[in-house]
C-alpha cells in the first residue's frame, strides 16, 4: 500500500497545487480587476466633476474674479460636501479655499497639483497615493483655471478611499472564500476518484502478486465496466491461460516420462536377455534386435521433436531455403510410407496429378518433416480405418497437399487446439503432443498455412497450403 499511498500523495499534491495556483492567480486578476475598475470609475467621475467646475468659471478672466466667485461657490453652491473635498490653489500650489476649511494654506505638493499648475502644458491630471498630511488614502483630481492659455489657478478635487478599499477587501475574502469552496469540492471530489482507481489496483497487485507466488487460475472480482475493468479482464485472462499452460506442462512432462519409460524398457529388456544369452533362437534375436531399433527409431523422433520445440521456443529455429520440386518430395514421402503403411494392414492411396508445379523455394528436410509427421498421425489416430488418402494439386498460386484417414475423426470441441503445444486431447495414442505445433510453424514460416479438419463421411483431414510461382517464403 506504500506504493499507492505515494501514488494518492503525489495525484492529490499536483492537482490540488495547479488547482491552489489556479484560484490565487484567478481571485488576483479578479481584485486588480475590479479594484481597475472602481478607481477608474471615481476617477473618471471626479474629473468630470472639476471639468465642470472650470467651464463654470470660465467667463472669469481676472485672478479676483475667480477668487470672488469659487469663494463663494465652495461655501455656497458646493454639492456633495459630505462625500469629497473641494480645493482651489494657486499658482505656488498653496490651498486659497477648501469645502472643508481644514487644510487652507497647505501645500499637498501631489502629482496632480503639478500637472494641472505647469505652465508650458496645463491639464486635468488625476492621482491616487496617500494624503501628505493625514497619511489616508485618497483620490484627487485637479484641473488648471487658465487666462490666455497659462496656469492663473486649480480647482482640486479629493476624495477618501476608505470605504472603496473596504469594500475591495470584502470582495477579495468573498472571492477567496469562493475559491476555498471550489477547491475543497475538487479535493474530496479528487480523493474519491483517486480511490476509486487506487484501491482497485492494489487489490489487482495483491492478486497478481499471488499469482506470481504459483496461485495460478485465480481469478479477480470484477467491479467496474471501464479501465480497470480491462485490466482485470487481461490479468484473468492471462491468470487463466498461465494455469491453462501450466496443466498442459504437466501433462507433457507425465507423458513424456511415460513415452520414454515404455520404449526405454523394452531396449533394457530386450539388451539384457540377448545379452545373457537367454534367447538362442536366430529368430527370436532378430525379432528382438528389430523391436530394440524400432523402439530406439521412436526415442530419436521424440528426441528429434523435442529440439525443433525448443528451437523455435528459442528463436534458433531457421530454414535452409532452396528450389524445391514439390511434387517430387510429397510423392517420395508417399512411397516411402505407404510401404510402412502396408506391413501394419494400411492402404495408402495416392491420387496422382498430371499438373506440372513450378519450383518452389522452400526447405525441403523441414518439408519432409511436416509430410512424414502428418503420415505418421494420420496412421497413428486414424489406421482404425484401414486406409490413408493422400494427393496433391495446384489452385491458382498455391500448392494444396491433403492428408486424410478414415478413423474416429477429432471431437470438435478439441479442434481448435490440435496445433496448441504439448496439447494431445482425449487421444489414447503414443507421442509428445508438440509435432503438430512443429509442423505448423515450419508451414507457417514457408507462407502457407496449416489446416485440420474432419471430413465428409468420418476421419480427419489435413490440408497444407503452399505458395508457388510468384510468391516467396515469409520466414527463414
Amino acid at each position: 500500500m506504500t506504493k499507492f499511498k505515494g501514488i494518492r500523495r503525489r495525484w492529490m499534491t499536483n492537482s490540488i497545487g495547479v488547482l491552489l495556483f489556479v484560484i490565487l492567480l484567478a481571485v488576483t486578476a479578479f481584485s486588480v480587476a475590479m479594484g481597475s475598475y472602481y478607481y477608474a470609475t471615481m476617477s473618471s467621475g471626479l474629473q468630470v466633476k472639476a471639468e465642470y467646475a472650470v467651464e463654470f468659471f470660465s467667463d472669469y478672466r481676472t485672478k479676483n474674479e475667480y477668487y470672488q466667485h469659487v469663494l463663494t461657490y465652495v461655501n455656497n453652491n458646493f454639492e456633495g460636501k459630505d462625500v469629497m473635498e473641494m480645493q482651489f490653489l494657486d499658482t505656488a500650489g498653496s490651498i486659497r479655499f477648501s469645502s472643508f476649511g481644514l487644510a487652507a494654506f497647505s501645500a499637498p505638493g501631489t502629482p496632480d497639483i503639478a500637472g494641472a499648475l505647469d505652465p508650458e502644458h496645463p491639464q486635468t491630471t488625476p492621482w491616487t497615493g496617500d494624503d501628505p498630511s493625514t497619511g489616508e488614502h485618497i483620490m484627487a483630481v485637479s484641473s488648471p483655471l487658465t487666462i490666455d492659455g497659462k496656469p492663473v489657478a486649480a480647482i482640486r478635487y479629493v476624495t477618501s478611499l476608505r470605504l472603496v478599499d473596504r469594500q475591495l477587501a470584502v470582495i477579495v475574502v468573498l472571492s477567496l472564500a469562493v475559491g476555498m469552496a471550489i477547491l475543497a469540492l475538487v479535493y474530496f471530489s479528487n480523493l474519491y476518484f483517486v480511490k476509486s482507481i487506487v484501491e482497485p489496483v492494489s487489490d489487482i497487485t495483491e492478486i497478481t502478486k499471488r499469482i506470481a507466488g504459483g496461485s495460478y487460475g485465480i481469478q479477480i472480482e470484477k467491479q467496474h465496466d471501464d479501465e480497470i475493468g480491462d485490466l482485470t479482464d487481461a490479468i484473468n485472462n492471462m491468470s487463466a491461460r498461465i494455469n491453462e499452460s501450466e496443466k498442459m506442462k504437466s501433462e507433457f512432462i507425465s507423458s513424456v516420462s511415460h513415452e520414454l519409460r515404455t520404449p526405454l524398457t523394452a531396449i533394457n529388456g530386450w539388451a539384457e536377455t540377448i545379452m545373457n544369452g537367454e534367447v538362442r533362437d536366430a529368430s527370436d534375436v532378430k525379432k528382438g534386435m528389430g523391436i530394440i531399433v524400432s523402439e530406439a527409431r521412436r526415442l530419436t523422433n521424440m528426441v528429434e521433436e523435442l529440439l525443433e520445440f525448443s528451437r523455435i521456443e528459442d528463436g534458433r529455429f531457421t530454414l535452409s531455403i532452396e528450389p524445391v520440386d514439390l511434387k517430387a518430395e510429397f510423392e517420395d514421402a508417399v512411397y516411402t510410407y505407404r510401404e510402412f503403411f502396408r506391413k501394419d494392414g494400411l492402404e495408402l492411396r495416392y491420387q496422382e496429378s498430371d499438373e506440372d508445379f513450378p519450383p518452389v523455394n522452400a526447405d525441403p528436410e523441414r518439408l519432409r518433416q511436416v509430410f512424414c509427421n502428418i503420415m505418421d498421425n494420420a496412421a497413428k489416430h486414424g489406421g482404425s480405418g484401414g486406409r490413408i488418402d493422400a494427393s496433391i494439386r495446384q489452385e491458382e498460386d498455391w500448392a494444396v497437399i491433403t492428408i486424410r484417414d478414415y478413423g474416429h475423426g477429432i471431437p470438435a470441441d478439441e479442434l481448435p487446439h490440435v496445433k496448441s503445444k504439448f496439447y494431445k486431447g482425449s487421444s489414447k495414442a503414443r507421442g509428445s503432443g508438440i509435432g503438430l505445433a512443429v509442423c505448423d510453424e515450419i508451414v507457417s514460416r514457408h507462407g502457407g498455412e496449416l489446416l485440420i479438419g474432419n471430413a465428409e463421411g468420418g476421419g480427419c483431414i489435413v490440408t497444407i497450403r503452399l505458395p508457388v510461382g510468384k510468391k516467396t517464403v515469409i520466414g527463414t
